[in-house]
């Protein structure tokens, strides 16, 4: 696992002693090229010297190097070595004869090479000859270096002094984290408290911030479970015990009248509670942690159509005349990006409910048109509706009107079809209400999109309905 504080005490610290190197080297180029201008120049001046002194005091003209001393020690590396020669080339004096120098007669510095070392040399051309002073360059690159190496160790302890600093900063820094790391170790399904953020570091606030808004959203989600859990649990035992009376009552049946009464009681239990079943794992994959929507482009007109005809039959059984009202032009289409398996689970919810409460002989219209250029869809009954003080309350869970049972045609619902309803809308950015129709008797829901679009525009929506129920339709 990889530990910030190692990586970034091997950075600085890597920092820290690739910047001694540099300035040590730096320090060594720099008093490398300070010691060439000053040996250079004094390396002109100490031939210039020997030049007057030969011409002042050579006044017999000798010309043989017999004045040059007889060397057996051990040669200085920084030490000047002094030539004089004659005009033609002649050594009239050395002050290390073992130093085999070239004669030249070029005013200035040069820099042979004599067994194996390199040599600065100037030389001073006058009348009566050639005076040259010399110096090795390896007494000058160990000057310089030896200067590095001066400035090199009180750097590296200045790095060692910095790294031992740096580690104890970081650990104090990264205190407050090991303590926020420890308080989350400590944490369970059940205690999703937020982390305290006082003592927390700066850098590291965002981070337990957005770590406190992960188990916010969890604590939610983990409550929503439970409930629904427990929900579930509730609803669940009235139906399987229903199941289980049947089963009793068709065992019990003692002639062909009364056993297929009880299989049909039975049979619809099981349909009741395959209902229920289903309601239960929508209302499961419309948690906030449910099932990711695949999002698409959706024809609301179409929808409506294929919702409608699907529940035909069923409508028909019932005396209810059920229709579609889209737009007039079978080529116009209102388009809204959502899940399209949601969004016929949304309008079966609605055509659903508004068949189970609406009479016989009543009419159920489902539309889908454009309203101020929002998308709409729209179910309208003329059945008993929902008082106002019950209209708040009918998308919560498993809420069942206190005339739902005695006005449904199948015993009412489980309580979950507008819930239902509602968290699909909310899903994709829609608002769900309820409304009077004009007649002022029934139930309108109106579901609005926030966008959608519409292809083509025509200058004026013409609603065409069409009845799935013509024998009933007026």
């Amino acid at each position: 696992m990889r530990s910030i504080e190692r990586t970034l005490l091997g950075w600085t610290l890597g920092t820290l002693a690739l910047g001694a190197f540099l300035v040590s080297l730096a320090v060594y180029f720099f008093t490398l090229e300070e010691m060439h201008e000053v040996f250079d120049a004094e390396l002109q001046h100490v031939a210039t010297a020997v030049a007057s002194y030969h011409q002042a005091g050579n006044q017999s003209g000798q010309t043989d190097d017999v004045g040059s001393p007889t060397r057996t020690d051990i040669a200085d590396d920084s030490e000047i070595v002094t030539l004089m020669w004659t005009a033609q080339g002649q050594k009239i004096f050395s002050s290390d004869p073992r130093v085999a120098l070239p004669f030249s007669n070029i005013e200035g510095l040069s820099q042979p090479v004599v067994g194996g070392e390199a040599w600065v040399v100037y030389s001073t051309v006058g009348a009566d000859g050639v005076t040259q002073a010399a110096q090795r360059v390896a007494s000058r690159d160990e000057m310089a270096g030896e200067s590095a190496e001066k400035v090199f160790l009180p750097l590296v302890g200045l790095t060692v002094g910095i790294g031992g600093l740096l580690v104890f900063g970081l650990r104090r820094g990264f205190y407050p984290l090991e303590g926020a790391a420890k308080d989350i170790a400590r944490r369970n399904a059940r205690s999703l408290e937020p982390i305290p953020v006082e003592q927390v570091p700066t850098e590291i606030a965002p981070l337990v911030s957005s770590i406190n808004e992960l188990m916010s959203r969890l604590a939610v989600s983990f409550a929503a479970q439970r409930r629904f859990l427990a929900d579930a649990a509730h609803e669940l035992r009235t139906p399987v015990t229903a199941l289980r009376l049947q089963v009793k009552l068709l065992q019990r049946s003692k002639n062909e009248i009364d056993r297929a009464r009880a299989l049909q009681d039975l049979e619809a239990g099981v349909t009741r509670s395959q209902r229920l079943v289903e309601q239960l794992l929508h209302v499961a994959r419309t948690e906030p942690d449910g099932e990711t929507s695949r999002v698409e482009p959706v024809d609301l007109a179409e929808l409506v159509r294929s919702v409608v005809d699907n529940f035909s039959n069923k409508a028909l059984h019932r005396g209810i005349d059920l229709g579609a009202t889209t737009p007039g032009n079978v080529a116009t289409s209102i388009v809204v990006a959502a899940d399209p398996e949601q969004m016929t689970v949304l309008l079966n919810n609605l055509v659903e409910n508004a068949l189970r409460y609406t009479p016989a002989g009543g009419v159920v219209d489902v539309e889908a048109s454009c309203c101020n250029g929002s998308p709409e869809l729209r179910v309208v009954d003329n059945g008993p509706g929902i008082s106002e003080g019950e209209q708040a309350r009918v998308f919560d869970r498993f809420y069942r009107g206190a005339d739902a049972t005695a006005l449904a045609h199948d015993g009412g619902g489980s309580g979950l079809g507008l819930a239902i309803v509602r968290a699909i809308a909310e899903r994709h950015n829609a608002h769900v209400s309820l409304q009077t129709p004009d007649g002022g008797k029934g139930l309108m829901v109106v579901v609005r999109f926030s966008e959608g679009t519409r292809q083509p525009d025509p200058p004026v929506l013409v609603g065409h309905r069409i009845a799935t129920t013509p024998s009933i339709a007026t």
